[in-house]
């Protein structure tokens, strides 16, 4: 019987390996599948003959895969080469592969659909699916992609909690600065807005790196936002761009020595950036929050909707791959849309466009100011964050003497 071979690739989720657990477990219970393999480190596991057979491994270990975080079989961020595709199709060969399955994103959707095209070019009987994973939530054809709900989660919360100390401290500290990751997709910053649990609750300012960050509108609105509430609580992208298409973090901000601080050059964040123009504006105390890969990782934030979905996309790609579908990745849509109704089913989108194309937001879900999010986003976030934690506020009114 033919073998299966499964890899992960690009930075992690928090459910990344319950989607791996989805393949491994279709795959191990069909009778049309032998061997069920998995490739160490992505696709550099198959160039240096790292696989691994998940027959060996304890069950009890893969019934818990579902629940851990990190990439399981490990990861990588390798380009293939076209002149490294003929060695991959010889250890494809040399296992007797003829299903490939790799989880990630628009990177990963390039590697599976060039090896399985060069496949067909060699004469190689190969079948390849897809499955969706990205924090960013960018991938194109899918409502949205496993590990995005428990990172905006991740991000909501952070943020909730984070407003409420802004708020308490604003006369030590009257800013705040959350920076989530996302190159060119504000998703991830625009999932912040499921944490106002009131009128005026942070965050009051969100950048996209869709909008082009205007300098002197951004300090407008800080400085009418500390106006209205006494403190400021701001959500950016680390992708946010200028008008000219350079990275904020690599602003024209100069040091004392008028030198120009490049981005990553200078380790230099967007935040770090947005956080240096405030205070050289208007001379105020604050603090920025970069919390990196965390958002990726945070099991302790997952949803069991995320982990739920992202398992049955693993099992979708198994089925799709026996009935003798190829070349495309997973994807999911909503059968209902809102609230308690809130459901999904599945569908393909073909990998070479997946690979080829972004998933920005959509115009009519940003604030025609560019700081803010509209209905029409928060009735696409709401389902997938689900309700966050309540906290009290004490009404403190002045006491009489």
């Amino acid at each position: 019987m033919p073998n299966v071979l499964v890899g992960q690739s690009g930075g992690p989720t928090s459910v990344i390996n319950a989607s791996l657990s989805g393949v491994v477990d279709s795959a191990s219970k069909s009778k049309k599948i032998g061997r069920v393999l998995g490739m160490r480190f992505g696709i550099e596991g198959v160039l240096g003959d790292h696989l691994v057979d998940f027959a060996a491994e304890d069950p009890q270990v893969l019934k818990s895969l579902r629940h851990t975080p990190g990439s399981a079989l490990g990861s990588s961020r390798l380009k293939l080469k076209d002149d490294q595709l003929p060695a991959v199709i010889k250890q494809l060969k040399k296992y007797d592969i003829r299903y490939l399955f790799m989880i990630g994103g628009n990177d990963t959707m390039d590697t599976i659909n060039r090896t399985v095209k060069y496949a067909a070019e060699v004469g190689y009987e190969l079948t390849g699916v897809g499955v969706p994973k990205t924090v960013d939530n960018d991938l194109f054809g899918t409502d949205h992609t496993p590990g995005f709900p428990s990172a905006a989660r991740y991000v909501a919360t952070s943020v909730l909690q984070a407003g409420i100390l802004a708020r308490d401290m604003q006369k030590v500290d009257q800013f705040v600065i959350f920076q989530t990751v996302g190159r060119s997709a504000g998703w991830l910053p625009a999932s912040a807005a499921a944490a106002r649990y009131q009128t005026g609750a942070p965050p009051h300012i969100i950048l996209f790196p869709e909008r082009a960050f205007d300098r002197e509108a951004f300090l407008a609105a800080v400085k009418e936002a500390h106006r209205k509430h006494g403190f400021v609580s701001i959500v950016c992208g680390e992708g946010i761009r200028n008008a000219d298409g350079s990275p904020v973090s690599a602003s024209q901000t100069t040091d004392k020595f008028n030198n120009v601080e490049f981005g990553a050059m200078g380790g230099t964040s967007a935040a770090m950036i947005l956080h240096r123009i405030i205070s050289q504006e208007f001379g105020w105390r604050g603090e920025f929050q970069v919390t990196e890969s965390l958002q990726m990782c945070a099991a302790d934030r997952s949803l069991k909707l995320d982990v739920d979905e992202a398992y049955r996309c693993g099992a979708q790609a198994v089925k799709l791959a026996l009935a003798g579908t190829s070349g495309v990745m997973v994807t999911m849509h909503r059968t209902n849309g809102k609230g308690e109704s809130y459901a999904i089913d599945f569908g393909t989108a073909p990998l070479g466009e997946v690979a080829n194309h972004e998933r920005p937001m959509p115009a009519n879900y940003i604030t025609p100011d560019g700081f803010g999010v509209t209905k029409a986003f928060m009735d696409y976030i709401n389902p997938l964050v689900g309700n966050l934690p309540q906290y009290v506020s004490l009404a403190t009114k002045k006491s009489k003497a």
